[in-house]
């Protein structure tokens, strides 16, 4: 990726360290604030009628909205959201973290301004996509007592994904596609020269079985 390592040059002292601890705090607070005041995440949400009217806070704020309402899971989402955020900085680097995840925020808000409205949930599954990638072997509790590798479970969210895209109406396919774009900017290339690879290693093995027959 020239045109990444040309940037990277460039803006690096932009970069922000431990990205991921940050916005986890942040969505930490969120979570907290919403107790007293239960129309904040209203507030902070990606809106596209809003932004129009000139809250443009949305652009950055819906970034800091919390995964899940319950006091049990949010805890545990924060802390893997900071696993994963500190996994991938340490694989790619601070920059190329900082603009994974830009990337995908980047599509989260066009999407927003395509269909109405955004989300940041495809933009945090975009980071556990990424991690199962580079570390498929690694092993998640499930339940907390059920051992299981992180790459069965990314391959399980691809084929919800898959079926949201096919049987979900046109402002699903447009969020699942924007949201994910960075996936296909830093994985695209190098899951072509796989498919490319696995196709020429079976038609070598298929014409060998032809010639031995």
């Amino acid at each position: 990726m020239n045109w990444i390592d040309r940037l990277e040059r460039r803006a690096r002292r932009l970069a922000v360290p431990n990205l991921m601890f940050i916005l986890s705090g942040a969505m930490l607070l969120v979570y907290l604030l919403e107790l007293f005041f239960p129309m904040l995440p209203m507030m902070l949400s990606l809106d596209r009628a809003m932004l129009f009217r000139g809250q443009v806070w949305r652009l950055v704020t819906f970034l800091f909205l919390p995964p899940s309402s319950s006091p049990i899971w949010i805890f545990f989402n924060l802390y893997f959201y900071c696993l994963l955020g500190r996994a991938l900085e340490q694989q790619w680097g601070v920059f190329r973290f900082n603009l994974f995840y830009f990337c995908g925020a980047l599509g989260a808000i066009v999407s927003a301004l395509l269909i109405g409205s955004g989300t940041n949930y495809y933009l945090n599954l975009s980071l556990f996509l990424a991690f199962a990638a580079f570390y498929p072997d690694y092993k998640l509790m499930l339940f907390f007592f059920l051992p299981i590798k992180v790459k069965y479970l990314a391959l399980l969210d691809v084929l919800l994904l898959a079926v949201s895209f096919v049987l979900g109406g046109w402002s699903d396919r447009i969020a699942i596609v924007f949201s994910l774009i960075n996936i296909v900017i830093f994985f695209g290339g190098s899951t072509v020269k796989h498919i490319k690879t696995q196709m020429g290693y079976w038609k070598t093995r298929r014409n060998f079985r032809k010639y031995m027959k």
